[in-house]
């Protein structure tokens, strides 16, 4: 199983599908930190400022994600969410990241964090099948 998702109960009325980034990636914050680190000795006045990055980084990590069930899609971004039904959405698309975007009906994308093509048999389930299952 890829890791950072809770995988939904198998009964009709089950919990929504989360998809996140995995904690591990708090290791790379704390390694940008450290070489932050290296910068503020040589810069005292700003350099410590620098030390937001890694900050920034770490509530990224914690705040993406996508959350569905067999209504709704929800993408949590830094800055906001956004919920769509899955009856907007006229596909899946992976072209410019590894993150899926939706190509909905209107015409607009929506960014999927952490929605790989691994993770697509979660979203299938969660979805009751809307969304195909790339495997079978």
């Amino acid at each position: 199983m890829p890791s950072g998702f809770v995988p939904a109960p198998s009964s009709a009325t089950s919990a929504p599908v989360v998809i996140r980034m995995s904690p591990m990636a708090h290791f790379a914050a704390g390694f940008v930190a450290l070489g932050l680190l290296a910068l503020v000795p040589a810069f005292p006045t700003w350099g410590v400022t620098l030390l937001a990055i890694p900050v920034l980084l770490s509530v990224a990590i914690v705040r993406l994600r996508t959350v569905a069930d067999r209504d709704t899609v929800t993408a949590r971004t830094v800055l906001g969410t956004r919920t769509v039904r899955w009856d907007e959405i006229k596909g899946l698309q992976f072209a410019k990241s590894a993150w899926a975007r939706a190509k909905l009906r209107d015409g607009s994308e929506l960014l999927l964090p952490a929605v790989t093509f691994a993770t697509l048999p979660l979203l299938t389930a969660a979805s009751g099948g809307r969304v195909p299952n790339p495997y079978e």
